[in-house]
């Protein structure tokens, strides 16, 4: 599905990327682990537009896109979210997932005012299933500041399955979150296999390497090794928290 080659980038003469070159599989869940400074954060924002690269390519479901805009992107079904969950906080939970709509651009107010009752009945509606999958269905009134944070990454992928995202790359979602409902939001994640794919960024590995598929470590810059099941006991030896 994501396939990136032989990807670098320079900060001031520093090279963050060297050459990264890896391949994501559809309706897997992909972890990538290393320590701080280790071009984690960098490589996803060079995959998703955020950071141009200075060389090297990206491929997404075989058409090229690198170096472009986040917003195309976007369009293409790759949503990334941020260590930081960033919702319209002033807006209740329902309202948040409504403009994540899979139009960029377009909003609800937008399709009730061009007369698609039923384009809003069915946004509506698709919402209102994700948000109970996700268990915030009784938060649906509530304004989005409001919510603890394990309840704001589980809007932030709410919003990623409302705009119908194919791949969901996310940077540290277990961040602040207790490990007894990180452990059920992984779960979750597991369950969204079958309708999307996943590529996570995470320091905990104790708590997610038994909900993931395949592990690329990443040291200075460069995925140094990669494996799946019996890979795990040895990156949990490393502890790259």
């Amino acid at each position: 599905m994501l396939v990136t080659k032989d990807l670098s980038k320079f900060f001031y003469g520093f090279k963050a990327l060297d050459g990264v070159s890896i391949e994501v599989e559809p309706n897997k869940l992909t972890l990538i682990v290393g320590p701080n400074g280790s071009g984690k954060t960098t490589l996803i924002n060079t995959i998703t537009g955020f950071y141009r690269a200075d060389s090297g390519h990206v491929f997404f479901n075989g058409e090229e896109i690198t170096n472009r805009p986040p917003h195309e992107i976007y369009k293409r079904g790759i949503v990334r979210t941020f260590q930081i969950p960033q919702p319209l906080k002033k807006l209740s939970v329902l309202e948040n997932m409504l403009i994540a709509v899979d139009n960029p651009g377009e909003n609800i107010m937008g399709c009730i005012s061009r007369g698609w009752e039923k384009r809003e009945e069915e946004i509506v509606e698709k919402a209102s299933g994700l948000l109970e999958f996700l268990g915030l269905d009784d938060l649906w009134n509530t304004e989005a500041w409001k919510l603890s944070g394990g309840q704001l990454k589980l809007l932030e992928v709410g919003r990623a399955l409302m705009a119908d995202a194919k791949l969901i790359i996310m940077d540290e979602p277990m961040v602040g979150v207790n490990p007894e409902l990180a452990a059920s939001i992984l779960d979750k994640f597991v369950e969204l296999k079958r309708y999307t794919t996943f590529l996570i960024v995470e320091h905990r590995f104790e708590i997610i390497s038994r909900h993931v598929d395949r592990i690329k470590v990443m040291v200075n810059g460069r995925i140094v090794d990669e494996g799946s099941e019996e890979f795990k006991e040895v990156i949990d030896m490393l502890c790259f928290r």
